[in-house]
């Protein structure tokens, strides 16, 4: 009988399980890579703020779509804040550490990507309690 509840188990779950934390800072590094020639190509490669925005934007995104543990956004935070410290504030890959607006950055960064998580936690979840409510209806 307990092996019928499992199997019972595997086949109704309602949530998906979350993506990999590795996989979700992979995808963080390839998409922040891939940003900086659009970046550039677009001129926004020498506007912090700019770029900031869209970094944070990026984070929230990736969260969102790839429906990451809460665990995953400081990495996926710390991994835009290399790419965007590195080559857009100091242009050269150089990495350096301003105090106050690196802390902020950081911030704006880490909230975008918790942001997104818990989106994509609600609405995964809204999912589930609909999939669940009009099985019992």
């Amino acid at each position: 009988m307990i092996t019928e509840m499992r199997l019972q188990h595997r086949v109704i779950r309602p949530v998906p399980d979350a993506a990999p934390t590795p996989v979700v800072w992979a995808a963080a590094f390839f998409g922040s890579f891939l940003m900086l020639p659009l970046l550039g190509a677009v001129g926004v490669i020498h506007d912090p703020a700019t770029a900031l925005v869209i970094f944070s934007v990026f984070a929230g995104v990736l969260s969102l779509g790839a429906p990451a543990r809460a665990m995953a956004a400081p990495g996926t935070a710390a991994v835009c804040w290399l790419f965007l410290d590195g080559f857009v504030v100091n242009l050269k890959g150089d990495l350096t550490w301003s105090g106050a607006d690196d802390m902020v950055r950081l911030g704006v960064l880490l909230g975008a990507a918790l942001l997104g998580t818990a989106i994509a936690r609600l609405l995964t979840a809204r999912t589930a309690y609909r999939r669940l409510s009009s099985r019992h209806v």
